[in-house]
């Protein structure tokens, strides 16, 4: 077992020591909701790669909001900021209580010491007894990862850190009867998948590899993921990336484990052995790379039926701009034993993403298909889609913002949603620094932006008129 122990507090507590000094803000309330805004900095002819309000960012961080029932509350992380001038990243969560309709003021969890980079944004769990966790992403090896547990159940007011250690895009899950399972990865001079599991929480097991595809022609690979769970049904979509090159990004693969790790298999029930290393492996789904498209994968979901269903974004390259081709919007998901890929429609930018929200009688995604007042920049005005046939057919069902100052990006799932909380987001302007809001949304259309400035511990979110029906 990989054993990690708590941070001594006696040595976090001496005068200047590096302890004291890395928990900064740890545990403070913050006076607003004010989102991260970040430039990669690689910029072509129509902009930078990507750039904006990334307080919601990356899709292989998951998940990021939890509706609890036992105190009728929905608990977010996202990636904060000091003050709308600055940036400086604060691990952050907050929480929305749905008998006042009103959101606390947001508490730091991880004081990132200086780092301006949403790639070490926070993950979240509750698990059974309703502890709150926060899985913060480290960065390649140079920056650590944490996981942190709140001090009492279904209580932000303080965290207590449990470890720290080398993993990047945290997608931790609670499983009842089982434990803590957790798909995370490592940069081992390009970017594998692994996972760990955990009884308690606090001891796991050694990191198993899952996935650094290389075989036969590749010296090395790279991969992202998007995962999720029903019960002890776990699984996992991932693209790879030949010779490491994340500007190459392809292919579509998948695997499954139903025993809590011990086994995977296809979704037809081929047994896989791990690592899988092999471009040709039958977890491989899509083989878009034949195609020679970009994949960028946006979530990851369970229908009604239990299959599988993912949602992508597809391109012919890794610059902005209309000289790759409009980004169409893909679905993929399992009937009758078979794969299905599908189009939902198009934006402008490979950094357009949204989620996945599948009903028995109706399947809806909200991403930003719309241009926004930053073309082509990432990002855009967000819209509803709908298929009331599984999947099959796709219809533009609802445009929820409108004439924004800033585009919007990054609509995140809240897991068991309750309105007028089923999904989050921020905005930010991709040309420029800027402020950026964070907002709360539903299916009736209904927008909030959280208050960026807050002078009580808890304050009603602004409701805006923005929504546009296209029935």
């Amino acid at each position: 077992m990989k054993h990690i122990a708590y941070v001594i507090l006696a040595v976090m507590l001496l005068p200047g020591s590096s302890a004291l000094q890395a928990q900064g803000r740890n545990n403070q309330t913050v006076d607003g909701y004010r989102g991260i805004w970040f430039t990669l900095g690689q910029f072509s002819a129509y902009g930078d790669k990507y750039s904006g309000g990334l307080g919601t960012y990356t899709a292989h961080h998951s998940p990021l909001a939890i509706y609890a029932p036992a105190v009728d509350k929905t608990f977010f992380v996202y990636g904060g900021t000091t003050s709308a001038d600055e940036k400086y990243l604060l691990c952050m969560i907050g929480s929305f209580d749905h008998k006042t309709g009103m959101v606390s003021k947001p508490v730091v969890v991880n004081d990132k010491g200086g780092v301006d980079d949403p790639h070490d944004n926070p993950s979240l769990m509750i698990d059974g007894d309703g502890y709150v966790w926060v899985y913060v992403s480290g960065r390649n090896v140079r920056r650590t990862g944490y996981k942190y547990r709140s001090v009492r159940p279904y209580d932000i007011t303080a965290f207590e850190q449990v470890t720290e250690e080398v993993m990047t895009y945290p997608q931790p899950m609670f499983i009842p009867g089982k434990g803590y399972f957790h798909f995370f990865t490592k940069y081992t001079g390009v970017r594998e998948l692994y996972f760990e599991t955990s009884t308690d929480g606090r001891s796991w097991t050694e990191d198993v590899k899952l996935a650094g595809i290389r075989r036969p022609t590749y010296e090395r690979a790279g991969h992202y993921q998007v995962s999720n769970h029903r019960g002890n049904y776990i699984f996992t979509f991932f693209n790879w990336h030949p010779n490491g090159n994340v500007d190459q990004r392809t292919n579509v693969y998948y695997v499954e484990t139903r025993d809590f790790g011990q086994t995977f298999r296809t979704a037809d029930g081929q047994p896989l052995d791990l690592p899988l290393e092999d471009i040709g492996s039958p977890a491989r789904v899509l083989d878009y790379a034949a195609k020679k498209k970009n994949v960028y994968l946006c979530d990851a979901d369970v229908d009604a039926e239990g299959n599988p269903v993912c949602l992508y974004v597809i391109s012919d390259g890794h610059q902005p701009g209309p000289q790759n081709g409009p980004r169409e919007w893909m679905i993929l998901f399992r009937k009758n034993n078979e794969w299905i890929e599908r189009k939902i429609g198009e934006s402008d930018h490979n950094y357009d993403m949204g989620s996945l929200f599948l009903d028995k009688g109706k399947w809806r995604v909200v991403i930003p298909t719309e241009s926004g007042p930053q073309p082509p920049g990432s990002g855009g005005e967000v819209v509803i889609w709908e298929s009331r046939d599984a999947g099959l057919h796709w219809k533009r069902k609802k445009q929820i913002t409108a004439a924004s100052e800033r585009n919007h990006n990054y609509i995140r799932r809240v897991v068991n949603g309750k309105p007028p909380f089923m999904f989050l987001w921020a905005d930010g302007n991709p040309d420029k620094f800027s402020r950026s809001c964070l907002y709360i949304g539903d299916f009736k259309g209904n927008v909030y932006r959280l208050p960026y400035d807050m002078t009580e511990q808890a304050q009603r979110p602004e409701k805006l008129r923005v929504g546009r029906d296209n029935r």
